[in-house]
């Protein structure tokens, strides 16, 4: 029997009434050294669960692999729940949307075209059953009914948005059940009559997700469910942004007064997000309704907790809202976190990415350019190779697109970008002599997380022609950036044109929390000592990226840049405050 029961208007834990008061919370959007900082700020602002997604696509990198460390490591962040006297509340997917890279589907499965993808296809729920089956045996001493914190499991994900497969859920519900599962099984959509009846699953709890128009929103989740507790899954409380878009921020007064609502409705209610986090390496997804859009890699959400952890203007206002219909601890707001003091970092050595693709993995050959996924890889980026058999202007086509930015070189000097973003396809090149080099460097900038475009391809994704003849013989470096490579770097103190790593060292007395700021510097990605920080870009809004404290070291550190483009300074900074960009109330 399950730990948490339903009545006609509630829950009980126990056997005893209990209301859910929970906020959203990311383990692996989150430095594991700061999981219990950000557990011990859920606890004090009065919630009483935490809630999380589980990333498929990083839990399973591989058919049959299962990894659980680092940034991954489930059970430790569990086991720090209940130290913190948090119950938990776990969405596994398979499918999460969450604004991550693919909505979590990896892209090894995504890759086979015939997969009908969030369904009850043999081929997709054979490969969950897989993945369940390495899954849930860690997991099981941590489900209540073995005295653990989680108290609820979810059942896909605003599957009504999508699909109207109940024999997809069913299979779903089974495999979580004939793999132990006795927690309370849910599902969530949002608060529309259609996607509800689609999402919804006879037997199972149907919860809703929304951020606004909450009486509204209540009687249509009423109207489905005539009795059981009321449960916004996702009180959406804040937003996510894309490049080249407005920071979107929602006035701490309005989403306290919509909580207010819905605690005074008697809603049980999981806060979107308590904490957002940061899309670190190219874990960002990416949305596409009339046009691509990938998301930058703040996951910042105006959230209850800042980026880096700190209480934003709502924590005072949802703590005063939670005292009204529950305990609070007696306990002041947590205070912010130490920031670095304003450091400079001298990048003193670069390497050509072009010259150095031999050391950033080996050669392969095909006779069309093959897709990113062809080549068994999920991110980072494919280096294309081919002769040009033409002098003069001609007209470059991809004639299935890129996905999803494509930078052109003729003999290592730039032609121009392709991008997935502006719908092109199609660039004018200058070639200076016969057999001249054409390389492609295409980046993966985020795979659909949400919509039909769920399992995109990435890389080169069809022919290329020139003057509508097919160019061959590809040569073709796939350049993951797992980890950095080993590079020949150079000593050099003028800027540097093309795509190129840059390398520089600085010192820390104390590490504290900081923000990495590169003006003067174009688009790429950076790395602290090794760890991947994500994708910056001039675009904007986004400014600066987030360092975690425990990234830092006492004394000596690292810091690498991949700059895609150019730059004007061979400078960047650590600052002590961060830089999300323009806003616009959502």
């Amino acid at each position: 029997m399950p730990a948490l029961t339903v009545t006609d208007d509630g829950f009980l834990l126990h056997g005893k009434p209990f209301r859910i008061i929970s906020g959203a919370l990311h383990y692996f959007r989150t430095h594991p050294d700061q999981w219990a900082d950000r557990l011990r700020k859920a606890r004090l602002l009065g919630l009483n669960t935490v809630e999380t997604y589980l990333p498929w696509n990083l839990h399973q990198p591989a058919p049959g692999a299962l990894d659980l460390d680092g940034l991954l490591d489930l059970p430790r962040f569990l086991e720090l729940a209940q130290a913190e006297g948090l119950r938990v509340v776990l969405r596994p997917g398979p499918y999460i949307c969450a604004e991550w890279e693919g909505g979590g589907l990896p892209s090894w499965l995504t890759a086979d075209p015939n997969i009908r993808l969030r369904s009850a296809d043999p081929r997709f729920t054979g490969a969950v059953d897989a993945y369940f089956d390495l899954l849930l045996p860690p997991l099981a001493p941590f489900m209540a009914a073995s005295g653990g914190p989680v108290i609820a499991v979810q059942v896909e994900n605003e599957y009504g948005a999508y699909g109207d497969d109940t024999a997809y859920l069913a299979h779903l519900a089974d495999a979580l059940h004939k793999r132990g599962v006795e927690e309370l099984l849910f599902t969530c959509d949002q608060a529309d009559k259609e996607k509800l009846a689609a999402g919804s699953l006879p037997g199972v709890l149907a919860t809703g997700t929304f951020g606004s128009r909450v009486e509204d929103s209540l009687q249509v989740l009423r109207a489905h469910q005539e009795s059981g507790p009321l449960m916004c899954t996702e009180f959406w409380i804040g937003w996510f942004d894309h490049w080249g878009e407005p920071h979107h921020v929602r006035a701490p007064e309005d989403a306290a007064a919509a909580l207010d609502a819905l605690l005074s409705a008697g809603t049980s209610v999981n806060l979107y997000m308590f904490h957002g986090g940061t899309n670190f390496g190219f874990t960002n997804g990416a949305n596409h309704d009339h046009t691509y859009t990938p998301g930058v890699t703040s996951y910042d959400y105006d959230a209850v907790l800042t980026e880096c952890g700190d209480p934003s203007p709502k924590y005072a206002a949802f703590r005063d809202v939670i005292a009204r219909h529950a305990t609070v601890p007696d306990e002041p707001v947590p205070e912010p976190s130490p920031k670095l003091p304003p450091t400079e970092v001298a990048l003193t050595a670069s390497a050509n990415f072009l010259v150095c693709a031999e050391f950033l993995s080996p050669a392969e050959h095909f006779t069309d350019p093959p897709t990113m996924e062809r080549l068994g890889q999920a991110f980072g980026f494919v280096l294309y190779g081919t002769e040009l058999p033409a002098l003069g202007d001609h007209v470059l086509h991809f004639t299935g697109g890129v996905g999803d930015r494509a930078q052109v070189f003729v003999n290592g000097a730039p032609a121009g970008v392709v991008e997935r973003e502006r719908n092109e396809d199609s660039l004018h090149v200058r070639i200076p002599e016969y057999g001249a080099r054409l390389d492609v460097l295409v980046e993966n900038l985020g795979r659909a997380n949400y919509g039909a475009h769920i399992g995109d391809a990435k890389g080169i994704t069809g022919p290329v022609t020139l003057d509508g003849r097919p160019l061959e013989d590809w040569t073709c470096h796939g350049v993951p950036l797992n980890d950095l490579p080993t590079l020949p770097f150079r000593t050099t103190d003028t800027p540097v044109a093309g795509p190129s790593f840059h390398r520089g060292t600085f010192t820390v007395d104390t590490p504290a929390d900081a923000y990495l700021a590169l003006p003067g510097w174009t688009k790429g990605l950076a790395w602290l000592n090794g760890f991947n920080l994500g994708r910056y870009w001039s675009r904007g809004p986004q400014r600066r990226l987030y360092v975690p404290a425990p990234v830092l070291r006492a004394g000596a550190n690292e810091l690498t840049l991949l700059e895609l483009h150019a730059a004007t300074s061979r400078v960047a900074w650590l600052m002590d405050e961060p830089d999300l960009g323009w806003t616009v109330r959502h």
